[in-house]
């Protein structure tokens, strides 16, 4: 049997139906509805149980190709992720990805590898379900609370398992804040749910809105929001579902938000260690100033922004744009310079953070050199955390 109800309590233990003034809410937080109607997302509903062992307490987030909850491991009386993938290949990509990651990669500390794995039936097909440990929110959703000190531990610990990940021959990939998380202190052991609730938040949730009936109930569910006494400032990588091995061309040309994705790879470059790098870039700038260096959400509008404050493309790019819709010739004249008010320099001294002038330079410092546009010419994740710059930052806030 592959899944089950606790009913050992009421239906009101397992969270709150919202009223339909909130549904709205609800349905923004959550995964889209109408995946389920195609038969993509697993249906699970809070206080299921499944493979016999797996209590689900409540939901951690959604990705394209998966729903994320947190669950009780009855066995070993701890509670975990299940991190519940969509059929088909992107399932097996990030499960065989996580298993070469395993025996190549030296150093695993800093990533997030699977601990167990098993199948859920459907009608027409099977989920896969990885099981992780249990992390807390996404650098994403909470850095801007971390103190400058913690965002700064934050940086180099994720250049610490970008270099792991490296040193091994790995490449990510789809390195963005999303896929960055935060550690949570683990309840004590016993702890009950009404506890657990009060310091996740009750589950708030409703039916599956579904154009047809579903082959199994399920809920829409808000993410926990954890109190930040449970916040640690450890910090681990996640998503492995687009990371090969260096210089391996691959079908699947999946790629970051495009304000964190490299500039060559909407020009048709491989992805490479320098990409991922660019990625760490735009993460350790939103870390130090406190907003995206670039917008936009499809490519054509983060390349404009990335030429407004980094100057033209380089030339040899010309004719060799990939990234969908028109690009802008005037990205590759080499007579054009960024524009004023939207260099390094003018949105390091925008910053909502409080850094010193000093502090302030060695950021530009890294940064420009970071962000230089040819793969070749950019900082590794070893040579960075060997660099002057960057080590004067991290010592001025004790690291």
């Amino acid at each position: 049997m592959a899944t089950g109800t606790d009913d050992s309590d009421c239906a009101a233990v397992w969270g709150d139906f919202v009223d339909s003034d909130d549904q709205c809410d609800v349905e923004d937080a959550a995964e889209p509805a109408e995946r389920y109607d195609e038969g993509l997302y697993y249906p699970i509903c809070i206080g299921e149980i499944l493979i016999n062992r797996y209590r689900v307490e409540h939901k951690l987030g959604h990705g394209g190709f998966s729903t994320v909850w947190m669950a009780h491991d009855m066995v070993n009386n701890n509670d975990v992720a299940l991190k519940i993938m969509t059929p088909g290949p992107p399932a097996e990509r990030e499960y065989t990805a996580q298993d070469m990651i395993a025996t190549t990669v030296q150093d695993t500390s800093r990533l997030l590898l699977y601990r167990e794995t098993f199948l859920l039936p459907a009608p027409t097909t099977q989920h896969r379900v990885l099981v992780f440990p249990l992390l807390g929110p996404s650098l994403r959703t909470h850095a801007s609370s971390m103190s400058v000190a913690a965002r700064m531990s934050s940086a180099k610990q994720l250049l610490q398992a970008i270099k792991a990940l490296h040193d091994g021959g790995v490449v990510h990939r789809d390195i963005n804040s999303s896929n960055v998380l935060y550690g949570l202190t683990p309840f004590k052991s016993g702890t009950d749910l009404v506890t657990k609730y009060e310091y996740l938040g009750r589950p708030r949730k409703m039916h599956i809105p579904t154009c047809k009936p579903m082959w199994k109930e399920g809920e829409l569910v808000m993410p926990i929001s954890p109190h930040k006494s449970l916040v640690q400032e450890t910090v681990t990588l996640a998503d492995f579902g687009l990371a090969v091995k260096s210089d391996t061309s691959v079908e699947c040309k999946g790629e970051p938000p495009a304000i964190y994705c490299a500039p060559e790879r909407f020009h048709g470059v491989e992805s490479g260690f320098a990409s991922d790098m660019w990625s760490y870039m735009c993460i350790f700038a939103d870390l130090c100033i406190g907003f995206s260096l670039f917008r936009g959400s499809v490519p054509r509008s983060a390349l404009d922004f990335m030429v407004r404050s980094l100057g033209p493309l380089p030339s040899k790019w010309r004719g060799s744009y990939d990234g969908g819709g028109q690009y802008d010739e005037s990205w590759y004249n080499q007579n054009r310079g960024p524009d004023s008010h939207q260099t390094l320099e003018a949105k390091i001294e925008r910053s909502r953070y409080e850094i010193s002038p000093v502090e302030k330079e060695l950021v530009r410092s890294i940064l420009q050199r970071g962000l230089s546009y040819l793969p070749e010419h950019r900082l590794s994740a070893g040579q960075l955390l060997e660099d002057a710059s960057f080590k004067e930052l991290m010592a001025s806030y004790g690291l």
